[in-house]
């Protein structure tokens, strides 16, 4: 593959939006099928999205995939995180072991789980992640570039062969993780950026920290911001002097499986970063994008908002991983198994002359 701007430009170019005319069929299926209008919620509009996306009305999700982007960043020399960089590399092992929470997740529910290390920067020996590491870390944006933009673009295009080697290998469906210590301090400095904010509108504390470390946190973050002079209509720029080999792939990986036709999920704060990035990119992406959990990180809410999302899961995640990842895979699949195998009124033989006062119409909500 190659990893240049124009190849970029060009899978950007062949990312089709999702099917409506397949969608509008699958909202009459839905509404016909036995049951009061728009009962089941959620699980309806994840079954009509699912149905543009791949073009048919009957949809099985078997094969599913998360894909974990794995990186280290140069601002943790600031002293902005509370772990040490060896962590990222000791999880991006156990990652593929199974032993963290979103490997312990993914064994559970039988979901392949692809690391690929984009820029680890500790020496380590396992045959398991896919080595694509473009530097040991990237620089230290507090004080310059955290790369090139040679390097942003061949993160992305990283990001776009993995989403590629997985519809190849005949993947349903992909959720898309990190890996990486001072990832929430790149991420929220992209999206400070994509905003036009500052840092106190959207950072949180990551994986914990002091008070004295978040308040400079968030000052390295605006300070860098100010240094950089950032195009915050130019998302390559953003990532490539504020952001990480990680965020970036994660990007790449989201406009892939557009371009791929391939679903796939948002886990919590940097993959919704990411996705923003690759939305920003090409907007056709959004279509393609399925919340998972709502994250506790603060810039979360506002990177939802921006791209018109509602998480469908609040369970006091915040984690990362792609931990998300397999436990909306099992909503998704629950939504397609209703468009599929549920009968509709005729089928049930039932008639539904009596639903006609409140089709249409919320006739449910109760106003207190």
């Amino acid at each position: 593959m190659e990893y240049t701007e124009r190849a970029l430009k060009e899978v950007i170019a062949g990312v089709q939006p999702a099917d409506r005319e397949v969608m509008a069929k699958a909202e009459k299926r839905q509404a016909e099928l036995a049951k009061p209008p728009g009962s089941l919620g959620k699980l309806e509009s994840i079954s009509i999205q699912m149905a543009g996306i791949t073009g048919s009305l009957n949809n099985r999700i078997e094969k599913k995939r998360v894909l974990v982007f794995a990186a280290d960043n140069g601002v943790w020399e600031e002293g902005v995180a509370s772990s040490p960089q060896s962590v990222t590399m000791a999880q991006t092992v156990n990652l593929t072991k199974g032993l963290t929470g979103c490997g312990t997740l993914c064994g559970h529910f039988g979901v392949d789980l692809q690391v690929w290390d984009m820029g680890v920067k500790l020496p380590y020996r396992c045959e398991a992640v896919i080595n694509r590491s473009i530097a040991k870390g990237t620089k230290n944006l507090y004080r310059e570039p955290a790369m090139t933009r040679a390097q942003a673009v061949q993160a992305l295009m990283t990001g776009v062969e993995a989403a590629e080697r997985s519809c190849q290998e005949g993947m349903h469906i992909l959720g898309i993780g990190e890996m990486g210590i001072c990832n929430t301090t790149t991420s929220s400095a992209v999206l400070a950026a994509l905003l036009g904010t500052d840092a106190a509108a959207v950072t949180g504390r990551g994986g914990g920290l002091t008070d004295a470390a978040f308040e400079k946190k968030k000052r390295v973050i605006d300070e860098a911001l100010a240094l950089h002079r950032l195009d915050r209509n130019d998302p390559v720029d953003v990532l490539s002097k504020v952001g990480g080999f990680d965020l970036s792939a994660m990007a790449g990986a989201f406009i892939g499986c557009a371009r791929y036709r391939i679903p796939v999920v948002v886990d919590g704060f940097i993959s919704i970063v990411a996705a923003l990035v690759a939305v920003r990119l090409c907007p056709a992406v959004r279509d393609y994008l399925i919340p998972s959990h709502e994250s506790f990180e603060k810039g979360y809410a506002l990177a939802c908002r921006e791209l018109g999302f509602e998480a469908y899961l609040n369970l006091g995640m915040r984690l990362g991983e792609g931990s998300g990842c397999p436990i909306a895979f099992e909503i998704v699949s629950a939504a397609c198994a209703i468009l599929d195998h549920m009968a509709t009124f005729a089928e049930a033989e039932i008639n539904d002359d009596y639903l006609e006062d409140i089709r249409g119409k919320d006739s449910f909500t109760v106003n207190s």
